[in-house]
Parts: C-alpha cells; sequence; structure tokens
C-alpha cells in the first residue's frame, strides 16, 4: 500500500508530497483536473517509459518517488531474487534527467525497469473504466486482502479442496 508519493518537475507539478491513510484511495475530478498527470507520475514509478518532454523545468532532473508498506505482500521472494534488501517498507524512486535518461531505485540500490516493472505489477492496479476490477479472481484478491484474515483464508481453502475431492468420489460412485 502506498504511505507517500512525491512528485518534483513533473508536468505541471512544480513539487508535491502527497500522503495516503489506510486502506482503499480513488482519485477522481472532474476532466482536465489533473489526474492523467497524477496517475502518469506514479506510472514512473512502476516502470513505464519516460521522456523529457514531461520536464516542467527544462534545467531540473524530475523525480517521482512512492513509499510503500510491504507488510501485507509477499515480496521477501522478489527481494531475495533481485539481490535488494527487504524492510516492511520500500521507497520506490525514479529520475529523469535533462537528457530524458532515466534512473530507477529500490531502497537506493540502483535497479532496471524490468525490476522496477515486476515489483510496481505487485503493488499497484491503476485503472480506468472496465479493466483488471471487473476480473472475479481480481475482486476476491481485493476482498481477501481487505480482510486481513489469512487464517480463515486458509481454513475455507482447505475445506473446499476437501469439499471437491468428496464430489468427486460421490460422482465416481
Amino acid at each position: 500500500m502506498i504511505k507517500n508519493l512525491y512528485i518534483k518537475n513533473y508536468a505541471l507539478i512544480k513539487e508535491v508530497n502527497i500522503g495516503f491513510e489506510n486502506g482503499y484511495t480513488s482519485v477522481t475530478g472532474e476532466t482536465g483536473a489533473g489526474k492523467s498527470i497524477f496517475v502518469g507520475a506514479i506510472s514512473l514509478i512502476l516502470g513505464e517509459r519516460a521522456d523529457s518532454s514531461l520536464l516542467t523545468n527544462k534545467e531540473e532532473k524530475c523525480i517521482v518517488e512512492g513509499e510503500f508498506d510491504l507488510s501485507r505482500f509477499k515480496l521477501d521472494d522478489f527481494f531475495n531474487k533481485n539481490d535488494l534488501d527487504f524492510n516492511k517498507t520500500a521507497i520506490i524512486r525514479r529520475e529523469i534527467n535533462i537528457n530524458g535518461r532515466s534512473r530507477s531505485f529500490i531502497n537506493d540500490t540502483p535497479v532496471s525497469l524490468t525490476q522496477l516493472k515486476q515489483l510496481g505489477n505487485q503493488l499497484f492496479d491503476i485503472h480506468s473504466q472496465n479493466q483488471k476490477i471487473n476480473e472475479k479472481s481480481f475482486q476476491l484478491k481485493i476482498l481477501d486482502t481487505f480482510s486481513n484474515n489469512k487464517k480463515l483464508l486458509a481454513k475455507y481453502k482447505l475445506a473446499f479442496k476437501d469439499y471437491i475431492n468428496q464430489k468427486k468420489t460421490l460422482d465416481h460412485l
């Protein structure tokens, strides 16, 4: 879950620091309110392409940095596989230089865009109308995460598996 977002020198944004409360966050607004700019900045720390045309001040680099609470995610394998320090809080930063080149960091360790995308895909789901939110598997995952009751979910999965096995036995008989 994102805890904080810092954006500097991106599109119309000179500099902004936004804190987020626990729980679900939705960004809404009128046409032209800046939602696309906001989402574009977040997309940078998720590994999307960047270029210097997005810089407000062409003489200064752009920085987008997000602080994430990883305590609800199972990301130990990702961090171990990529030789990164794992903490319950992660800082993901993307810098775009005036020449359009970018650098990416996870907890101050330089990473590739591929690594950034891999982590970003697990932390964020950006969608507009009719995307992943319509998938039943995604809806269940959101509910399971929001309920924060892993023990009950594990117990249910075992009971359901047992039910399926018993049903197969009954059908066979």
